[in-house]
């Protein structure tokens, strides 16, 4: 084959991964992986983690991926060995130029959101021009804290009495009980700590939140998660409530599986948080899966961007059961068979 032939097909290839979301390129934050803290992954570890993590759906639909191991911390090794170096790259590339969309999943919510209070500050200091991020799509959100780490952390230090069904649930998770020595992110992750990390940012991006309410764990977690929860991150995290409480919904007025009606839901939000997609049958990992678990409903059908253009999902609402037994529910169309990542990326395209 021709240079000239090679050069036009991988300039063609290259201008279609740019336009991953809505002509927007996209950057993934990857979440909490477990077995790093046993692990201590470094270098080319870090990078086939990263690749993996995302393997399913995500990860040939994105531009740039900042990827870093668990065992470290956010404001520590985490923001200065591996988003730092990203944020460079991304600025010298002019990679967000026009703008870009970050999509986050689980901890890399709270990383995402370290990002936002800190990136042009940074790229400043260092002559480079801010990233402007548009929005990011956080999936199964963790910056409202994990109660789970909590009880890890405890029991890491000596300082939780673990009982049959703790030391099950923090296993499942895990893999593993932790040692004092062996922590990492899960200090970031306790709920009191993750709320007070960058809660505050200056910045207006749009938090766009897609969760579930669904368990890999068969229940086992869920115990000690207050309200609903995808078997790792309660609803008060996921949602983006603006303080940590029981909530069995992202809305005051639909349920997680599109019941229209009064539920517990946050009656407030941490700073540009807007929850979107919520789904009963999807656990924590399912909502970055390419396949459909549940019917999804919308806690909002749509919401702009930083700059204004507009992101929308197509509902219908309908009555089911029989007779003054029946409700309303709300749901998204299609979604009986699209997976909720792959309905996000349709809705933005």
């Amino acid at each position: 084959m021709k240079k000239s032939t090679l050069l036009l097909l991988a300039g063609l290839l290259s201008g279609a991964a740019q336009a991953a979301v809505g002509g927007y390129p996209v950057v993934l934050v990857h979440g909490f992986q477990p077995d790093n803290l046993a692990s201590r992954p470094t270098g080319s570890q870090v990078t086939n983690n990263g690749a993996e993590y995302w393997a399913e759906y995500w990860r040939d639909r994105a531009d740039v991926r900042i990827d870093w191991p668990s065992q470290e911390r956010v404001a520590g090794k985490i923001a200065s060995d591996y988003v730092w170096p990203k944020l460079q790259q991304l600025s010298q590339n002019g990679t967000c130029a026009s703008g870009c969309i970050f999509v986050s999943h689980s901890t890399g919510d709270l990383v995402t959101r370290y990002i936002i209070d800190n990136q042009a500050l940074w790229l400043q200091n260092a002559g480079l021009q801010p990233l402007n991020i548009v929005a990011t799509f956080d999936f199964a959100g963790a910056g409202g804290g994990v109660e789970l780490a909590d009880l890890a952390v405890n029991v890491a230090g000596g300082s939780g009495l673990i009982d049959g069904a703790l030391r099950l649930a923090i296993s499942l998770w895990l893999g593993q009980i932790p040692s004092p020595s062996n922590i990492g992110v899960l200090n970031d992750l306790r709920v009191n700590t993750a709320r007070q990390l960058a809660a505050f940012p200056d910045s207006r991006v749009p938090r766009l939140r897609f969760v579930g309410a669904g368990s890999d764990f068969l229940g086992a977690t869920g115990a000690f998660l207050p309200g609903e929860d995808d078997g790792v991150v309660a609803s008060h995290s996921s949602c983006g409530a603006a303080s940590a409480g029981s909530f069995n919904s992202c809305s005051r007025s639909v349920a997680f599986d599109g019941k229209l009606a009064s539920v517990s839901g946050p009656t407030s939000f941490m700073p540009y948080h807007y929850p979107m997609l919520m789904s009963e049958g999807y656990s924590h990992s399912d909502v970055i899966a390419n396949r459909a678990a549940d019917e999804i409903t919308a806690a909002s059908n749509s919401v702009n961007y930083l700059n204004g253009e507009r992101l929308q999902f197509n509902t219908f609402e309908e009555n089911r059961g029989w007779w003054v037994f029946s409700s309303r529910y709300r749901i998204v169309r299609n979604s009986d068979n699209t997976s909720m990542s792959a309905l996000v990326y349709q809705a933005a395209n």
